[in-house]
């Protein structure tokens, strides 16, 4: 029978391997619950596999909160209720570490230390830890929210004592308003959160398959039955394609825009811009916009006059009639700034430091400007890993050029012709003959598209996903499919098919 209230603790501490609860050192070593957050309300732990959640929320399946729980005033470790929600549905179900190969653990008046092996070890401040506490008082086990105050935890603050157990690292904080304060993380959590040493989690790299010309040999490819599975295993794949290859084809689509559109709709909203929400166009110049013409177009990235670019970008050629032409070119983005960045390191450095300006102003209503108007580099990377993560390219919409330093202005031209010279590169380009049935999706971060000069009547429709939409769903379902993806983060599903608190993403 889960604990709802209990005794202060006090006297000699040992850590138990339960979370949340004390040993005290009398006679019976009886089992005594922490009752106090730190700084905070009282709060409930129970037993064994049971946590506890916010006051007001089901014990079954955490659906509401309650008005009371709502309009409580935040302190650093918000009110816990008596009702126990089961692991299965909020908590940690943990790998356990061989006995033999429990990390060791220690702790100064600034970080605790952790050695996972002779030569691998990580060190956490004694603050971040007890900010990144995930009782159900500082950190909400439905909502996924932090409830701790982290402005109250005293920056010099000290464990009162860790432990190392098969499941994770224990640490009981003191208190201004209890005696103590029991947090708890599980090894693989701080793994993947190692700062100190720097290391690169392997969740947040993914493999991209870079790739030429030679990729018409076998290009990413799902049908549309796969896509429209209510299964989401096509879906995924599908998505997958895109996140490593920067595109894919989706075959055997009926040639409408009604089915286009509910296929777009599998992966999130579509986003409406000046073109519409979901738009259909011939070249009648009906936007003022080079596509609504026959002209070529060269390989391009879309709305780069946008502070946030569009993140995928799906074409399907419904119809060409009484004509030829219209090929379409895609160019992997990030193939060529490798190859830039390998041959003209100079060039690379440039166009990822030099923000360039654009505009949409052909809409007499409209006036499309980045924010800031200086715009955005052409190479823009991930600030903590620097790797690759957009390419920003459109030379027709670049608008003037006038913040350049006098001394690099030829030197900039130099560099945006070197990549213009490897974009253009036989061995770049992926020339296709899109027909009717066949819908091409595209990472508008990463792959460039454009087309040849046709004649005759030509009739597409497409829309635009964001690229946070297109992220979200794919994680999802990575968390639901991806073997890789669940080894890598084996506490971030309870067997109840709920999210952990412990994801590596949250």
């Amino acid at each position: 029978m889960p604990f709802t209230t209990g005794l202060r603790a006090s006297c000699r501490l040992t850590i138990s391997r339960t979370p949340g609860f004390v040993l005290t050192g009398n006679s019976n070593w009886s089992r005594r619950l922490v009752t106090r957050g730190l700084l905070g309300r009282p709060q409930a732990f129970t037993k064994a596999r049971f946590i506890t959640t916010a006051r007001g929320v089901s014990s079954s399946r955490g659906e509401h909160l309650s008005s009371q729980a709502k309009s409580t005033s935040r302190t650093l470790s918000s009110a816990a209720a008596a009702e126990p929600v089961p692991s299965d549905q909020l908590g940690f179900v943990p790998y356990q570490h061989p006995k033999d190969d429990v990390p060791m653990a220690n702790a100064d008046d600034r970080k605790v230390s952790v050695l996972w092996s002779p030569q691998n070890w990580s060190r956490f401040h004694n603050i971040w830890l007890r900010d990144h506490c995930r009782c159900p008082s500082c950190f909400h086990p439905v909502t996924k929210q932090r409830l701790v105050n982290t402005f109250e935890i005293p920056l010099n603050i000290k464990p009162h004592h860790v432990q190392a157990s098969a499941e994770g690292l224990e640490v009981v904080w003191p208190s201004s308003t209890t005696e103590y304060h029991s947090s708890f993380y599980p090894w693989s959590w701080l793994k993947a959160h190692t700062y100190d040493p720097p290391q690169k989690s392997p969740l947040m790299l993914r493999e991209k398959a870079l790739w030429g010309t030679k990729i018409a040999k076998s290009p990413p490819t799902v049908t549309y039955a796969e896509a429209m599975d209510d299964s989401d295993h096509g879906l995924f794949k599908w998505l997958s394609n895109i996140d490593r290859f920067g595109f894919c084809f989706i075959s055997g689509v009926p040639a409408t825009p009604e089915a286009t559109e509910v296929l777009s709709q599998r992966i999130g909203f579509i986003r409406e811009t000046q073109y519409g929400k979901f738009w259909e166009f011939t070249a009648d110049l009906s936007k003022g916009d080079t596509a609504y013409t026959t002209m070529a177009l060269g390989a391009h990235t879309d709305n780069t006059y946008f502070t946030d670019p569009c993140g995928l970008q799906l074409f399907h050629l419904l119809s060409h009639s009484d004509g030829s032409g219209g090929a379409t070119l895609l160019v992997d983005g990030f193939y060529v700034a490798s190859l830039l960045k390998e041959l003209h390191p100079n060039s690379y450095e440039i166009l990822s430091r030099v923000p360039i300006p654009a505009h949409a102003a052909g809409e007499p209503t409209a006036l499309y400007q980045p924010s800031p108007p200086c715009g955005y580099p052409t190479l823009r990377h991930d600030a903590f890993s620097g790797e690759l993560t957009q390419v920003r390219w459109n030379n027709d919409d670049r608008s003037v050029m006038s913040h350049l330093d006098p001394s690099s202005v030829e030197e900039w031209y130099g560099a945006i012709r070197t990549w213009h010279n490897l974009l253009t590169s036989p061995d770049s380009e992926y020339w296709v003959q899109l027909t009717p049935g066949t819908v091409l999706s595209v990472d508008n971060h990463r792959v460039l598209h454009g087309r040849s000069a046709f004649d005759g009547k030509r009739r597409v429709c497409g829309a635009y996903i964001g690229v946070d939409e297109y992220r979200s769903k794919l994680s999802v379902l990575q968390e639901k499919f991806d073997a890789q993806f669940q080894l890598q983060g084996a506490d971030h599903l309870t067997p109840g098919g709920n999210r952990s608190i412990w994801s590596s993403a949250l």
